[in-house]
């Protein structure tokens, strides 16, 4: 992921997480969930529900979480997973002979490790499903857990035939929570909530691609884990994130509506529609990328505070400040510093 990258440099709020900080919790004494929480770059738990989070945050806390708890699901399930378990699963995913073969051998691999629930695929000409059902009826979705199991399978997928797999949709066996938006950015589909099942539909016309993966591949993406399954870098998830990516690559302070869909080949109107189906506006996802190009800037540390509040299109560095501590639950000053100190800290640790 790098830094010109319009979804790498997406963040999520911090009520996407904290299901799985309430997971890890229950896997931790309270020092080391702090000490935990301190190194990914994550100061509070609870956190504030406006703050937000980083996608390199999110994949910092995995990796330290997932070895130091011994549980590579950090809590999600009532079983812990062992380590090495995910290492196992791509080599079995490997070896599958197509795509739907690999999805079938997703499924039979944890219906051996998980007690809370089994997968169930269903596959026909039209559609292929993979399901999560619960083992029983007082079983609750754990929401954080739901989406980290589907976007391994969508992941591990897109990974083993060498582009992403396009995805008819996504649903979830709970109610549409406050950041339903940022589902968005994992999943290239229409997400839908309140559905009987959490599942995951694919076209099986896309499955058409041979599986070419190496040893040495699947330990590039061992390594790298959660980053390569959970944001795969797609292009053409929702029209909110082509609107997104087509800010960030043009003077987005200056374009309006009709500029974005000029470039996305509808009208106006259209758009504007798509956008509110999708439960965002073009204002929103104007706002949210100056919110999270400003985080960028402060990450890298190269501009001053007051160069970055102008960079962003704010009037007065006290504005940007009061804006950014809505945002993150943090001056501007303070998150720099605390970059910097992580980045020492990794650097002589």
């Amino acid at each position: 992921m790098t830094s010109h990258d319009p979804i790498s440099l997406t963040t999520v709020s911090a009520g996407f997480i904290q299901d799985w900080l309430d997971a890890l919790n229950s896997r931790c004494t309270p020092q080391a969930m702090a000490s935990l929480l301190e190194r990914s770059g994550l100061q509070t738990n609870p956190m504030v529900p406006t703050q937000r989070v980083t996608l390199k945050e999110i994949a910092t806390l995995y990796q330290l979480a997932a070895p130091e708890t011994g549980d590579e699901m950090m809590g999600l399930w009532s079983r812990p997973i062992r380590p090495r378990a995910l290492q196992h699963l791509l080599t079995v995913q490997r070896e599958a002979s197509s795509l739907v073969s690999a999805l079938f051998r997703f499924s039979t691999f944890w219906n051996l490790l998980l007690d809370d629930f089994r997968l169930e695929l269903r596959n026909s000409y039209e559609e292929v499903e993979l399901s999560l059902i619960p083992c029983s009826p007082d079983t609750k979705p754990q929401r954080f857990g739901h989406m980290l199991i589907l976007k391994l399978a969508h992941g591990l997928l897109s990974w083993l035939g060498g582009s992403e797999t396009s995805v008819k949709e996504i649903r979830f066996a709970f109610a549409r929570p406050h950041f339903a938006a940022d589902y968005a950015v994992v999943f290239p589909c229409p997400v839908a909530f309140d559905a009987q099942h959490t599942s995951i539909l694919f076209d099986p016309r896309h499955f058409d691609r041979p599986i070419t993966r190496s040893p040495a591949e699947a330990s590039v993406f061992l390594k790298r884990a959660p980053l390569d399954w959970i944001f795969t870098s797609s292009r053409a998830h929702t029209n909110s994130l082509r609107v997104r990516a087509f800010l960030y690559g043009a003077t987005w302070q200056s374009c309006q509506l009709p500029d974005a869909a000029h470039a996305l080949k509808m009208t106006p109107r259209t758009l504007n529609r798509r956008l509110k189906e999708e439960g965002t506006s073009f204002q929103d996802i104007k706002d949210a990328l100056r919110r999270d190009i400003a985080i960028r800037a402060l990450q890298q540390g190269t501009d001053s505070i007051e160069q970055i509040a102008f960079d962003t299109g704010f009037s007065a560095p006290s504005n940007f400040h009061r804006a950014f501590h809505k945002w993150t639950n943090r001056t501007p000053g303070s998150y720099r510093l605390q970059v910097r100190v992580r980045t020492l800290t990794s650097l002589h640790g």
